[in-house]
């Protein structure tokens, strides 16, 4: 049962560090966008600090993405074994 919840974790783990690059531009203002430039920074910087809404989209996101996930694998029975091979085959 422990081995199960590992696992589960280390996929949604995975799921959630990807979403966590896919939500980080979302709403993003820079300061040169703001014309707020502060001297010592680059213009591409964020103009205030958003972690409480980057964190919950993603692990609103990827809450979703994963139970999509553990419905496809639990009662669909699909896996990445039913995914298509798209590489060569090297075996004779």
């Amino acid at each position: 049962m422990l081995q199960l919840f590992l696992q589960g974790f280390a996929v949604y783990f995975i799921i959630w560090w990807m979403t966590l690059f896919a939500v980080l531009p979302v709403g993003l203002r820079t300061q040169a966008e703001d014309n707020d430039v502060v001297l010592g920074t680059v213009p591409s910087a964020p103009t205030r600090f958003r972690a409480v809404f980057v964190f919950s989209m993603t692990t609103l996101v990827s809450g979703l993405i994963y139970g999509a996930w553990y419905i496809c694998s639990t009662y669909l029975g699909w896996g990445f074994d039913a995914l298509p091979k798209i590489g060569p085959s090297f075996a004779n």
